[in-house]
């Protein structure tokens, strides 16, 4: 049969992964796809520049030229611009794209996939959230028939690998963050990770998926691990949890905002018993609430040149075996606009709150009668006597784990436990998940 021509547009690690593949694996590719690919362009910013592997007759600047008459697009140049202009134009032609691009797509997902369903062709973007996970096709696919209520994942091996580390080793943060940094698994600036962006942005992927509903990544409420201390890890290991940076996305039938969707990232308390606590390094995994198939996990490498290419190369696999079968484009089901994204003041969380108080009598009274007047309650309660300051106060560390509440109520307490003449300083703050 007539070989697929394919565009590639961008050719850093994983681009080069990804070419060297589709080039000295031909055959294999073939077989499964039932017809050859041709590698027809890549488009790169310097066409000077040494890639060993890669034909240099296939480099060029032009992009516009590149995917005109391409069967598929792969785009590998992240960025909003001009990586959206070029795949709505690819799309238009009625080329398939395969993209990483997972800031695009959380600002986009809506709009691009709408796209692709008008030209009856395919959006497929399996690496932008789990990098070699497969994620997104059991979520789109072997899951459509399926009510997914709720999506929890650790999906940045970044951060995962720092609060592994202060878990495991006892290290604290900036150690940590310097060892990720030094063994590839950080960027020099590692703000997108550690501030909880690039999970947002994955977050937000997953909820328009799951739930099919237009969820950019302004709509998710996104705290990071900076002010996660070793202090917080030891008191979480004390307490039977770790802590991990989690991306929440779910269903919320009752609320004090009424019905709608959530979408969240924070470091939260997870019980060592479930199965996200044993992910351990840069691995990252994915944990499924689903009505009918119940629980599921997806766990795997989350980052990397070769994993996220074997993700890429899926997808294309994929979109050239439905080219070569004349299959249909994207999923028919239509996005409902009108889905309402709750705030985070109104989900119903747990808190696990640590405070440095005076030790003397009346401590226990006054913490529980600010409890008593925010409407919330706390379920454990344990103090152990601290240091002696240099005005010869005696502290203590008193941690407190409430009962289920609205997080702005919970927000609330937290905030006059603070005021009170009797706390020193409110030590740490977080939330506990999977219970």
């Amino acid at each position: 049969m007539q070989s697929l021509k394919v565009a590639m547009l961008g050719c850093g690690v994983v681009g080069t992964e990804v070419a060297s593949r589709i080039q000295n694996r031909g055959d294999g590719l073939a077989e499964r796809i039932g017809a050859p690919l041709e590698l027809s362009a890549v488009v790169v910013r310097d066409i000077e520049k040494d890639r060993p592997g890669i034909d240099r007759s296939l480099l060029t600047t032009d992009a516009e030229a590149a995917i005109a008459g391409a069967d598929i697009v792969i785009e590998l140049m992240g960025g909003i611009e001009p990586a959206k202009s070029l795949i709505t134009a690819a799309l238009a032609q009625g080329s398939s794209v395969v993209t990483a691009n997972k800031a695009l797509l959380a600002a986009h997902y809506g709009e691009l996939m709408s796209a692709a369903d008008r030209a009856g062709v395919r959006l497929e973007h399996e690496a932008a959230v789990a990098g070699a996970i497969p994620i997104i096709r059991p979520v789109g696919d072997s899951l459509a028939g399926d009510r997914i209520e709720r999506i929890m994942g650790i999906v940045n091996g970044t951060t995962n690998y720092i609060l592994d580390q202060m878990d495991t080793e006892d290290w604290d943060f900036d150690h940590a963050l310097a060892t990720a940094q030094e063994l590839g698994f950080a960027e020099a600036d590692p703000t997108a990770d550690v501030g909880g962006h690039d999970a947002a942005a994955k977050a937000a992927i997953l909820s328009s998926l799951a739930f099919h509903a237009p969820v950019s990544i302004d709509d998710v409420h996104v705290e990071g691990i900076e002010s996660i201390t070793a202090e917080m890890v030891e008191t979480a290991r004390d307490q039977g949890f770790v802590i991990k940076l989690l991306a929440v996305c779910e269903r919320v039938a009752d609320s004090p905002a009424g019905a709608g969707l959530s979408a969240r990232v924070y470091p939260a308390l997870l019980g060592r018993s479930h199965p996200l606590a044993t992910v351990r390094g840069a691995f990252n995994a994915v944990f499924i609430e689903a009505e009918a198939a119940g629980s599921l996990m997806f766990y795997g490498q989350g980052a990397g040149g070769a994993p996220t290419a074997s993700a890429v190369l899926g997808d294309v696999v994929s979109v050239a075996r439905r080219k070569v079968l004349g299959g249909r484009g994207q999923y028919e089901r239509p996005f409902h606009s009108d889905s309402r994204i709750l705030p985070i003041s109104a989900i119903t969380t747990r808190y696990h709150i640590t405070l440095d108080v005076v030790d003397r009598p009346g401590v226990l009274a006054a913490v529980s009668e600010v409890f008593a007047d925010e409407g919330a309650s706390i379920e454990l309660m344990r103090q152990t006597v601290g240091e002696v300051d240099d005005q010869g106060i005696q502290h203590a560390k008193l941690v407190l784990a409430t009962h289920t509440n609205t997080d702005a109520t919970l927000r609330g307490t937290v905030d006059r436990l603070g005021g009170l003449p009797v706390v020193r300083a409110v030590k740490s703050v977080i939330r506990v998940e999977g219970q």
